[in-house]
């Protein structure tokens, strides 16, 4: 497995697990001075020049957003030293557009889940559920979006993550072995526990619950399989849902080796 520059940089520094991760300490290794004030507006800016940077963390923000937040500083400090940005650091997210910002999460995440210490970690947990998400966040000290985000890209299990607001869906990524065919709705449907959840009128999912592929996906064959969905809430209004594929067929290249009138 090819390492990229965040991992490269922990083995240089000899990290072999996730409590070895020291955000300040790296910071200082490549140049750069953490210190925590009031900010206004931003959660982190970065000031640097030449080989010296200074990174002011909001002295307000929680300890895993403070983490993440100089992560991504450090991501702007590796590759954009010199560039003038207007930096708006927000919660770890799939970006679509490619972007420094961008740029800065993916190095962020990285450095605080790096794959060659994520994936045997990940791969522990049978289920790619949010409680297998909690206990991977708690270990790399991370917050449940990113690391659910880490998770199931990592391609741990047929999975995509969507995460939807009330005015509709906000974002969403998928697991490498679900094909691009399998695209989120953009509503929330009537027929997904989601509903309740995102609305208030149920709790957290405590287990995926099962459900039909239609209420997740606008595709003709839809109806004819079913995933598994956990949904939690992340902010007001808003929330994360793990859909599991749970049936094969939907892995398989379009049109090959399967018909709905079979």
């Amino acid at each position: 497995m090819r390492l990229t520059h965040a991992e490269q940089l922990l083995q240089e520094l000899g990290v072999t697990e996730p409590g070895e991760i020291d955000l300040e300490s790296i910071a200082h290794y490549v140049g750069a001075k953490v210190r925590f004030r009031k900010l206004e507006g931003c959660e982190a800016h970065i000031v640097g020049g030449a080989d010296r940077a200074i990174i002011t963390i909001n002295d307000r923000s929680s300890s895993r957003r403070s983490r993440f937040s100089i992560a991504h500083e450090l991501g702007h400090w590796r590759y954009h030293r010199g560039r003038q940005l207007v930096c708006r650091v927000d919660d770890f997210h799939p970006r679509t557009v490619a972007s420094p910002e961008r740029v800065a999460d993916s190095f962020a995440a990285d450095l605080l889940m790096p794959h060659y210490l994520f994936k045997p970690l990940a791969r522990r947990h049978a289920k790619l559920t949010f409680k297998a998400v909690d206990a991977l966040a708690a270990e790399f000290k991370t917050s449940r979006t990113a690391t659910a985000i880490r998770l199931v890209e990592s391609d741990h299990s047929p999975a995509v993550l969507v995460c939807h607001g009330q005015k509709g869906r906000k974002w969403f990524t998928r697991a490498p072995s679900v094909p691009e065919r399998w695209f989120p709705r953009e509503e929330l449907d009537a027929q997904s526990f989601a509903l309740g959840v995102l609305f208030g009128k149920i709790g957290e999912d405590a287990h995926p619950r099962r459900v039909g592929a239609d209420a997740w996906f606008d595709r003709w064959d839809a109806s004819d399989f079913e995933v598994y969905e956990q949904s939690i809430r992340t902010g007001d209004g808003e929330i994360v849902t793990i859909v599991t594929v749970g049936d094969s067929r939907m892995l398989r290249e379009e049109d090959r080796g399967y018909s709905r009138f079979c």
